[in-house]
């Protein structure tokens, strides 16, 4: 839509490597077009074209390190458009990108006639329209959608005194045809103990496929396409589609690194996973099929 509005460039942040390319070949397919290109760190497609994915690490790059990215002396038809996505993520790529447009906005308003930053979230902060609104002649519009549920329905429970591979055996044992397992846990020492684990209790008869951040993109899409069960940190909770997903496990707990003053350093620490990401995670659920969640926690999201 922004493309037949004459908007010179869009282009859009994910937070992870594989869904700059899975987007952007859907994009292409739905439209018979190459209209779309994508750009990770070390490897690109069609960057000329109208709409870019990116990571936004290296959005993070290119405004901390191009003084020429977007100048005063940019010739364009209309605008370019900075889509930042997911930003309910809150990551430090994210943040910083937001910073860094609000700073090259202040100091530089001519180039509001040059560019527009749409920023999506399934959850928002109040200190980011804050931020923005305090930008001189900077205008700011808010949209909230009204939440249209899944698309299937989605069954909870509560199973805080559950064994997570005990769980996993239960539910594998009911799977039909192509059904997968998503289970969330805490850290990747979690991911490859549980991938090992069960592994080991089955006889090999089970096997199951880590995801996590350090992975390329060609390898998390191998496995999601050829997968059963999955073990995930908090890679999986966005961007990643899978394409039969019936359960989704959730540890409901996340490692943070949290700074000890009296220790003077940081440490990774385990944590209760905020109430956005416990929502994000059972949303995994509901997009192809009927789904059930399962909370191995007792403090509930708001389903």
């Amino acid at each position: 839509m922004l493309v037949a509005e004459g908007y010179d460039k869009i282009i859009v942040t994910q937070p992870r490597r594989l869904p700059c390319a899975s987007i952007s070949e859907r994009v292409n397919s739905m439209i018979n077009d190459d209209i779309s290109g994508w750009a990770v760190s070390g490897v690109e497609r069609n960057v000329q074209a109208k709409i870019l994915y990116v990571t936004d690490g290296l959005l993070k790059e290119r405004l901390m390190n191009d003084e020429n990215f977007i100048t005063k002396n940019t010739t364009l038809n209309k605008s370019v458009i900075f889509f930042i996505d997911e930003v309910h993520e809150r990551s430090i790529n994210i943040d910083l990108c937001l910073a860094l447009f609000a700073r090259l906005l202040k100091l530089n308003p001519e180039l509001k006639t040059k560019m527009k930053v749409i920023i999506s979230s399934a959850t928002l902060d109040a200190s980011v329209p804050a931020l923005y609104k305090t930008i001189p002649n900077c205008s700011f519009a808010e949209f909230n959608l009204t939440s249209l549920g899944t698309l299937y329905e989605v069954t909870p429970h509560h199973v805080p005194n559950e064994n997570i591979l005990d769980l996993v055996q239960k539910l594998y044992s009911q799977l039909i045809r192509n059904d997968q397992i998503l289970c969330f846990v805490g850290s990747t020492q979690d991911v490859y103990e549980n991938c090992t684990l069960l592994k080991k209790i089955t006889k090999g008869a089970i096997i199951a496929h880590p995801l996590v951040q350090s992975q390329s993109a060609n390898d998390q899409q191998k496995f999601i396409q050829q997968g059963t069960v999955f073990f995930s940190t908090t890679v999986a909770e966005t961007s990643l589609t899978f394409p039969c997903l019936k359960y989704v496990i959730d540890t409901g707990v996340i490692n943070m690194p949290v700074y000890d003053l009296k220790l003077e350093r940081t440490e990774l620490r385990e944590i209760k996973a905020a109430q956005s990401t416990t929502k994000q995670r059972l949303g995994r659920l509901g997009r192809t099929q009927p789904g059930e969640y399962y909370a191995l926690y007792n403090y509930g999201p708001s389903m």
